[in-house]
């Protein structure tokens, strides 16, 4: 039987991984289409020297993630648990203080990457062969021609017998011409899918000293005044770092402005320490083309995500669709890449016999 032709759209964690395992079953004729000129898409980890991997995308998971834990038990990458202290900052509203209070025992910690969340997409990028990746490539049309699929980017022109989407679904929609059009009970849905991350503002600041480690301090903030609703401790071994989330309300400010505004809110903890900052950093995912796509209409937090709807192929079973948002378990979370992937693999290989 003649080795598929298989194009994945999307080189984050879905697409590489789909990629990576696709390629363990004998099939090797794939193709990654990427929009961006960087590998991860929703992982994102900023490096450099004399700071510590800061992660401006995908950074935590639970033990309860078995999925992720597999994997990166097979990849051999390691995890540690969050550092959170025994103290938070409490800030429960703008016309009292900050309170220091106690943490309960946490039954269920968080975990980091052991060197960066990127060490995944470094590990999956590296199992495939470079003239797989083709970086740069916004996908704009899909055209079905007999048993083919014509895929068109903004530069170049390429050909599948299947194609597999890891697109978060509202972006698919709204970004790619199909013809002939996609079901309308399948654009509806994806219409109003939640997009994990598209909400989120990340920042967070490096000192050469982590001076909320001390007793009488913390590095971990839960606010209901803002702008920055949660902060943790984001350090490594030997470099020292905050990181949190803004509101997305400031996602109209200038960074100018909501980098200040966030000194503000830090000095109310830390007093002038925090003006001792190495480096300020920041994502406003809301402005990441290749990851969010406006909502039409109020959406909430995984609304439609794992719908039946992405679990079915399109185009005459040549057109599967991917993705953290499809997982039917811990969607929009790295867990659900996982899920959703080997989901994916299963159909193709239904498909194939």
């Amino acid at each position: 039987m003649k080795t598929p032709e298989i194009v994945i759209i999307g080189g984050g964690f879905s697409g590489l991984l789909i990629a990576y395992w696709l390629q363990k079953e004998g099939l090797r004729n794939i193709q990654i289409l990427e929009a961006r000129n960087r590998l991860g898409g929703r992982i994102y980890t900023l490096r450099s020297d004399h700071e510590p991997p800061i992660e401006m995308g995908a950074t935590w998971l639970g033990k309860k993630h078995r999925n992720l834990l597999q994997l990166l038990d097979e990849l051999d990458i390691d995890i540690y648990q969050q550092y959170m202290g025994d103290k938070a900052y409490y800030e429960p509203m703008s016309v009292s203080p900050p309170q220091l209070v106690e943490l309960p025992p946490n039954d269920e910690p968080s975990y980091r990457i052991e060197g960066g969340t990127d060490r995944i997409i470094q590990k999956l990028a590296n199992s495939l062969h470079q003239g797989q990746i083709h970086s740069g490539q916004t996908v704009k049309t899909i055209r079905k021609t007999g048993t083919k699929l014509e895929i068109k980017t903004e530069s170049d022109f390429f050909k599948a017998d299947y194609i597999i989407s890891t697109l978060p679904p509202k972006l698919l929609v709204d970004s790619i011409d199909f013809s002939p059009s996609l079901p309308e009970k399948f654009t509806d849905i994806a219409s109003q899918t939640h997009t994990w991350m598209a909400d989120s503002i990340k920042i967070a600041m490096t000192f050469d000293k982590p001076f909320w480690r001390n007793p009488e301090s913390s590095g971990t903030i839960f606010s209901n005044v803002g702008p920055v609703n949660e902060m943790y401790d984001h350090s490594d071994n030997t470099h020292f770092a905050l990181k949190g989330f803004m509101n997305n309300a400031y996602h109209a400010v200038a960074r100018d402005q909501r980098k200040q505004l966030v000194m503000e809110q830090l000095r109310r903890f830390y007093g002038d320490k925090v003006d001792s900052y190495q480096s300020y950093r920041e994502l406003v995912w809301q402005k990441e083309s290749f990851s969010y796509s406006k909502y039409e209409q109020h959406i909430i937090p995984h609304q439609n995500n794992g719908h039946i709807r992405f679990q079915e192929p399109l185009f005459d079973n040549r057109l599967l669709i991917a993705g953290s948002e499809t997982a039917t378990e811990f969607p929009g979370y790295m867990d659900g890449v996982v899920e959703s992937a080997r989901r994916t693999i299963r159909q193709l290989k239904k498909i194939l016999s």
